[in-house]
């Protein structure tokens, strides 16, 4: 009888002891599998932080400055974006993954592309687009213009970020929300 309880008493530490480790891992997964329907997002990309993003709506309109996720639209330009791996898989209309990037222009605003971005004459921090992609492949950049009705214009500071410095604006309607950071870790 000795021998039996202490058995139990032994395979009851052990298990005490695995099974922390195990649900955490448990709950790790479903955040992984569940984590688009909660709102949660996971980053891989280096544009933002990697880790963990919820996706949050705002109080009011959006507005320049905002820190967002958005799918991109299922245009050519972000086929062959997709192709070259500069997009991932996803929930998004075409399969893209959503894209975090700040709002730096809106509806009416004027863009210029040279060495650097201007956004109604003023020239945008950490904006100068790249002419090869890591690969050596050339880069086309968006053409500039005016930012039309119902559209925005993406960046990230990140020197090597796919932004609208390449496929102009899009549909303010791909807007998903807010990306407020859970869990990240910045390299």
């Amino acid at each position: 009888m000795t021998f039996l309880h202490d058995q139990r008493r032994q395979t009851s530490r052990i298990w005490r002891r695995v099974s922390l480790p195990v649900a955490l891992i448990a709950a790790l997964l479903a955040l992984i599998v569940t984590g688009g329907a909660l709102g949660y997002r996971i980053n891989l990309t280096p544009s933002e932080p990697l880790g963990i993003w919820r996706i949050q709506m705002p109080e009011g309109p959006y507005k320049i400055g905002d820190l967002v996720f958005v799918c991109p639209p299922p245009t050519p330009t972000m086929r062959e974006a997709f192709d070259r791996g500069y997009l991932r898989s996803g929930i998004c209309p075409g399969g893209y993954a959503p894209l975090i990037k700040t709002i730096v222009a809106m509806s009416s605003q004027r863009i210029e592309i040279d060495r650097l971005v201007r956004i109604d004459g003023l020239a945008l921090p950490h904006s100068a687009p790249a002419q090869l992609d890591g690969k050596g492949r050339s880069l086309r950049r968006f053409s500039g213009g005016t930012v039309p009705t119902g559209y925005v214009f993406l960046h990230s500071g990140f020197i090597g970020s796919f932004d609208s410095r390449y496929f102009g604006p899009v549909p303010a309607s791909g807007v998903l929300g807010l990306a407020k950071a859970v869990l990240t870790y910045a390299p």
